[in-house]
This record gives structure tokens, sequence and C-alpha cells, in this order.
């Protein structure tokens, strides 16, 4: 067992021993760790999701108690992990109180830890109550899967240059990497294809670029694959002791954004048309790419799931053309000293943090509508509006005007008519077109009838400007039908 880890620590503090586990089965579990767990007062384990679980428990006077309870219960793995040392401190709190507990070969009673592997290595329990002044921490120092990694490898890891990143954070810890990466907690195929994604070539698959997976490393069912990259999550089930070597990468995201970034303050220094641009002459091109792009989505989107590839190429193509036209106005805006492209990302990266006080804080929504609600609050603290109306364009096209301020009506709690209210306004306002009435009114009959349907659409859960351009676009698709037939029969 090592000496106590922080210089500070207090003897008459509650002791909390962290044993490592090792990476594999019981054979590589320091014998160290077993005493430990044998002369603790009470001993728990982080997960028993671990081959050597059973023997650490036999090891045990009372057992391992696994904290995999909390992982079911906590709203995130942040809540986890402070419970997992909550409980811990308490217990080694009480422990230390209890006459009757069994003492350590120091004398003083105290609770043991078990976690897999390293305690050292990727364990954010072991850090937290490193840094908790209410215990004294002492480690048991154990083999950690990186050892089976740089053997199955023959890799030198310093010599190599190898960062280790996290499987879920992939996208982001290896954006502006070009490898060699160990990826870590590969314990899902859905992690596995986000990592696949993340790592696609900018300018298409790249068929020689390949991968190591590496499975259950020290175990009888061990796997050690390499397997081209389009395969990456096609190979095996993997779990919590599955990671994968990235020998090299193609361009990351980070990569593509500069060189887009790069290319348009080119064309503006050396492109005669560029250099004449300004944000007014530029405001109708982003209007229209906008459209554009809104077109390519809906194709898309009314072909699944048997999306031609040309339609995804050509939604990825107008998506492209619009991140141009912001790029463009974040150079402008640079030129004058206002902002740049980096404060624009720094901007709404913080701006949507703050709007998810649900995943970021501590505010509970269950439901789209309780994200909805929470969102335009926020929107009116941080804006200082006085209503929810505030920020909307007028200019909007008028079905998704009214689609916007219904939706803020309703997220606001503000009301609105029962369904049979809603059927009288619309039956009422049908019946009207038939007379007399309607020819001195129309403009306001008219518009209380769509203006009734965007409200029934939104009950439904529809886009009423979507669902008309839907329509107008199947009614083109007659229009020529009837012109090929040889005119309007």
């Amino acid at each position: 067992m090592t000496a106590p880890l922080r210089p500070d620590s207090a003897p008459s503090r509650p002791r909390v021993v962290v044993v490592g586990l090792g990476p594999a089965g019981p054979e590589l579990v320091p014998e160290a760790s077993y005493r430990a767990l044998a002369t603790a007062a009470r001993a728990f384990v982080r997960t028993a999701r671990h081959p050597a679980v059973e023997a650490a428990a036999a090891a045990a006077v009372g057992g391992l108690e696994s904290f995999d309870r909390l992982y079911d219960a906590a709203g995130s793995i942040d809540e986890v992990y402070a419970a997992i040392v909550e409980e811990l401190v308490e217990t080694a709190a009480a422990v230390a109180h209890d006459p009757a507990a069994g003492l350590g070969a120091t004398g003083t009673a105290f609770v043991a830890y078990a976690v897999p592997g390293s305690p050292f290595v990727a364990e954010r329990t072991v850090v937290l109550l490193r840094s908790d002044d209410r215990v004294t921490v002492e480690v048991v120092a154990a083999p950690s899967f990186l050892d089976l990694v740089w053997d199955r490898l023959g890799v030198d890891p310093v010599a190599a240059g190898v960062r280790l990143v996290d499987g879920a954070g992939f996208a982001v810890e290896a954006a502006g990497e070009r490898g060699p990466l160990l990826v870590a907690q590969c314990h899902t195929r859905q992690v596995l294809s986000e990592i696949k994604l993340a790592g696609d070539d900018a300018a298409g698959e790249d068929a020689s670029r390949t991968a190591v997976i590496l499975h259950h490393l020290g175990l009888a069912d061990e796997v050690v694959v390499e397997v081209g990259w389009a395969e990456l999550d096609r190979t095996l089930e993997p779990d919590h002791l599955t990671a994968v070597w990235v020998p090299r990468l193609g361009a990351p995201v980070a990569v593509e954004l500069a060189r887009l970034d790069e290319l348009v303050h080119t064309l503006r220094q050396r492109c005669p048309w560029d250099r004449g641009q300004s944000h007014g002459s530029l405001a109708p091109h982003l209007l229209e790419e906008a459209y554009e792009a809104l077109d390519a989505i809906e194709t898309v989107a009314r072909s699944v799931p048997d999306v031609a590839p040309e339609a995804i190429d050509h939604m990825a193509e107008e998506l492209g053309d619009l991140l141009v036209q912001v790029y463009f106005h974040a150079v402008l805006a640079g030129e004058e000293g206002w902002f740049t492209l980096a404060d624009v990302a720094r901007g709404v990266h913080d701006k949507l943090v703050a709007r998810h006080p649900h995943v970021f804080g501590d505010v509970v929504a269950v439901t789209a509508a309780d994200v909805a609600a929470n969102w335009e609050v926020q929107k009116k603290r941080e804006k200082g509006r006085r209503s929810v109306t505030e920020g909307v364009p007028a200019a909007l096209p008028a079905l998704a005007l009214a689609a916007t301020l219904l939706r803020k009506a309703d997220s606001a709690g503000l009301g609105r008519p029962d369904r049979d209210e809603l059927w009288r306004q619309v039956t009422a306002a049908v019946d009207l077109l038939g007379s007399p009435e309607a020819a001195a009114d129309a403009d306001r009959v008219v518009g209380q009838l769509l203006f009734s349907l965007a409200e029934v659409a939104g009950r439904l859960g529809v886009d009423p400007e979507s669902a008309l351009r839907a329509r107008t676009g199947r009614f083109r698709g007659e229009i020529k039908e009837r012109e090929e037939r040889g005119g309007g029969s």
C-alpha cells in the first residue's frame, strides 16, 4: 500500500483506501489490493462489471458493495461520480467512529474502494476523492489496461507520441489530431459509429485507412483485430473492455473548417467580386442559400428511409453553400474589428449550454415541451425581453410566422383554444367563405381560416409551412405531368 498521496492529509481524518483491480482477471490484481480488501471495515467497488470482481469480493470480509445502482438512478455521469464520493466519505466517517469496526494495519478502521484497472488512469472518482479534504486517501497501484495495449500493439507510447482520448468525446477530443490515438471507453456500437463518422475524411472514405480493435485484453476471449475504417462498428459487440487503436486519422472537422476560413479570406483578397461585397449585398444570397438548403433537406426528409445518394450529396452541398455565407459575414465583420468566426462559434456554444440547463445544470425537463418552455424562459432572461414575441422576424413567410407565434405562446403557457373551440373556428371560417359577407371582408375571413389551420397543424405536430411546401411541390409535379400530356387536360 502506498503512502497517503496528499502531504497535508491528517491521520485523524477518516480513511479511504483505493485499490486497483487491474485490467483483466484475478491473476493481475496486486496482492496489496487483496490485503487492503481483507482488512477494510467495509469494501466497495465502482462497478461489478469486471472480470476480477468475484475474487476481490471473496477477499473482502463483508463482500463488495457495488455502486452500479447509482448509474441507473442519476441523471448524468457527473452526478454518479459525486454520489459515489459522498457515500464513500460518509461511510468512512461512520466506520472511523464505530468501535465495532474492523481495524487495519495502522490500527484505524477504513473503507476500501476498488476500481477497474489502475486508480490513476481515467478514474474521475479517484480524482474527486483526492481533492476532498474530509478524508485521507491512500492508493494501491495496479496495472492499467494501457500496459496490455502497448504489449499487444508493440508500441512505445512515448516514442510514438500517442494521445489517449475518450470514445464518447472523440469528435471533440480528436479535433485537430492526426494520430496515433488510443480511444478508450468504446462500450457500445453507437460509440464506435460516432468515432467512425467523426474520423471520416472530408474528401470521402479512405479505403486504405484501418484501425485496431482491442477487446477483453488479458481474458480467454481476447480479440486484437485490424479492421477497415468502414468496418469499425460492424466487427464485434463491444463493451466496457473495448478500446480502439487509430494509427492515423483523415482530416478532422477542425482542420476542414480552418481550410474553409482560409479560403474565404483568400477570395476576399484576390477575387474582384468577393472584394466588392458587403453585409447588405450578401443578404439576398443568404436568404437564397437558406431556401435552397431547406428545399434539399425537405427532399431528403420526404424520401426517408429510401433516400437516394444523390439527394444526400445535394443536401450536403447546399448546407456547404449556406455555411460559406456565415463565414463570409464573419470575415467582413473581422475586417471592421467587430467579431470573428471564433467569436461566433464561442457565442453560440455558450448560448446553447446556457439554454440547456436540463443537460448542463440542475433543471429537470422530461419532455420536449418542458425543454421548449425552459428555452423561452432563458431567452427572456438573457435578452431582457418583456414578451416572447420579441425577436420573431416579422418578415417570416406568413404561415411560418403564425406557427412560430403560436408555438411561443404555447411554450409560455399563455393558453390556446381547446379542441372543440378550434374546430368551431375552422368550420365558422369555412362557412363564411360561402356567405355574402365573405366578398366584403375576404382578407379577414381567409386570414382567420389560414390562422386556424396553422393552429390545427401545430396541435397535430405538423409544421404548416413545410406541409404547404410539400403539397406545392406535388402540385409542381402535377403541372409537369399535365404539360407532358399536352396541355390542360
